[in-house]
């Protein structure tokens, strides 16, 4: 079952330039934490795919068992494991976040 899971977490963070499992959906964050990532992104104007973690038991835990963090919301750009909730906060605050955007091609309005 976990190689299935696996297989789906690497086809999504393989088709989508940014990618954040969260709890609830874009529209309709249904945590603080997964609202505050759905904001910064939004503010920067980037395009994700959002996956909602609450509709699915398998992939919220095969994303913790994936990344080996053991929380959700969890950003991915370019296929790469960015951070949750506090990191992303902290890297959009010092300007880190937008740079690392940047950096991978990731086009936003704020740029």
């Amino acid at each position: 079952m976990e190689n299935i899971i696996f297989d789906q977490i690497r086809r999504d963070i393989s088709e989508n330039d940014v990618v954040l499992y969260m709890k609830g959906t874009a529209v309709f964050p249904q945590c603080g934490f997964s609202a505050a990532i759905v904001q910064i992104l939004s503010q920067l104007g980037v395009a994700f795919k959002d996956i909602n973690v609450l509709d699915d038991a398998t992939i919220r835990q095969g994303i913790k068992d994936f990344t080996n963090w053991p929380t959700i919301p969890q950003l991915y750009v370019k296929g790469e494991f960015i951070g949750g909730c506090d990191i992303i906060r902290e890297m959009y605050d010092s300007g880190e976040l937008q740079q690392l955007l940047a950096d991978k091609g990731i086009q936003s309005a704020a740029a």
